[in-house]
């Protein structure tokens, strides 16, 4: 049995399965981005260790095809398993254990890629500087506490936690927060007369229906979602307040000679640096509307290591800090509003490193089987 199974990793028709999967997987995902966008669809396809399906009338989900995850881990043994096994430790074999290593490393970039990669953006108008990030596809319910005039103490509860059944502690505040209900994705509008009560009970939000919405992961919308939550403090309840990314008006309260403020947003990450935007460029091709180069000129400014420097970034050339890369993505508000792509990747050097090691391990077998064949010509071209 053990021979068999080692038979069947170190199969050459394994490893061609595989990549047949891949490339099955590959056109179903790049068709699925239609409806999916493409984060969803990758998710769904290359990065989940089976492809689900669930009925529409709904009901139990099930798998129907292997993901990308599985393929990618079984083909990144066979590789590794037919290495050792056909493999000769010989100078001679040297290049193709070089290539077969890349192969390997490839497949694991993607593997840490999918569990370590973190996307945010920084959106930032001429003259104003950030020290944080949004991650616009996480959300946070955001407790501000504006009473200090020169400063905010902000608070976040990411949305992990929005659905607790015991309500939670703000560190350094009297205040605790019991959640009632949270919505991932909702839709709101005027409460009519024959709408259920809400469950709200102060601020805008018992005047206000909300119907749940399935999640979105198309590219062109995003989700907006709701909280009910109640602020507690000294035991005294402030009612409980309908908080949702859709409201344009903040919800806020009192206690104890303090104003605090309730507010839906994207999850912030804050940073121990800053970027202040100075200037933003959009240029075109003369006598035309193609763009020709976007490009926003940044001031770094790090006060731990006393840094502080101008950036250029613009189209195929980021700004790599702190383990962080700054991409030029978009902007808006007649070219003063520029929005970087903020991309966490640990792993972003292995398909470099991957493609590098395939390369020249051909490379070294190529020359290796040259002059091994020109050596083994040489006898017989002396002969004739």
């Amino acid at each position: 049995m053990s021979k068999r199974i080692w038979d069947a990793l170190t199969s050459l028709k394994l490893a061609i399965a595989c990549l047949a999967l891949l490339m099955v997987l590959t056109v179903a995902c790049t068709l699925a981005q239609v409806e999916m966008g493409t984060s969803g669809a990758v998710d769904h396809y290359m990065r989940a260790f089976f492809v689900w399906w669930q009925p529409a009338a709904g009901g139990v989900k099930l798998p129907v095809f292997p993901g990308g995850a599985l393929v990618g881990l079984v083909l990144a043994v066979n590789l590794l398993a037919a290495q050792i096994r056909r493999l000769q430790f010989t100078w001679r074999k040297a290049g193709l254990w070089v290539a077969h290593l890349g192969l390997v490393l490839l497949v694991a970039g993607e593997f840490v890629t999918a569990l370590a990669q973190v996307d945010a953006q920084l959106a930032i108008e001429e003259g104003q500087t950030r020290n944080f990030v949004d991650r616009p596809k996480e959300y946070e319910l955001a407790i501000i506490d504006p009473t200090d005039a020169k400063f905010d103490d902000e608070y976040g509860v990411p949305a992990a936690l929005l659905s607790s059944p015991v309500p939670i502690q703000l560190p350094g505040t009297p205040l605790s927060l019991r959640m009632h209900r949270y919505l991932a994705n909702s839709e709101l509008r005027r409460r009519a007369d024959a709408d259920p009560k809400s469950i709200a009970t102060a601020g805008v939000g018992p005047t206000v229906h909300v119907d749940e919405k399935p999640p979105v992961t198309v590219d062109d919308r995003a989700n907006e979602p709701a909280l009910f939550v109640e602020p507690i403090a000294a035991g005294k309840s402030y009612g409980v307040w309908l908080v949702a990314a859709a409201m344009g008006a903040q919800q806020q309260f009192s206690h104890g000679g303090r104003t605090y403020q309730l507010t839906m947003r994207p999850r912030r990450e804050y940073l121990p640096y800053s970027v202040s935007l100075k200037k933003f460029r959009h240029d075109v091709y003369p006598g035309t509307q193609i763009p020709k180069n976007f490009s926003s000129l940044v001031r770094l400014d790090n006060p731990t290591t006393g840094e502080s420097r101008d950036v250029l970034i613009y189209m195929n050339q980021p700004l790599r800090y702190a383990g962080k890369t700054f991409y030029q993505a978009s902007f808006g508000k007649n070219d003063t509003l520029s929005v970087l792509q903020v991309v966490e990747n640990p792993g972003w050097l292995l398909p470099y490193i991957a493609c590098t090691l395939v390369t020249l391990g051909l490379l070294v077998h190529f020359v290796i089987e040259l002059l091994r064949r020109q050596k083994k010509a040489a006898p017989a071209a002396e002969a004739t």
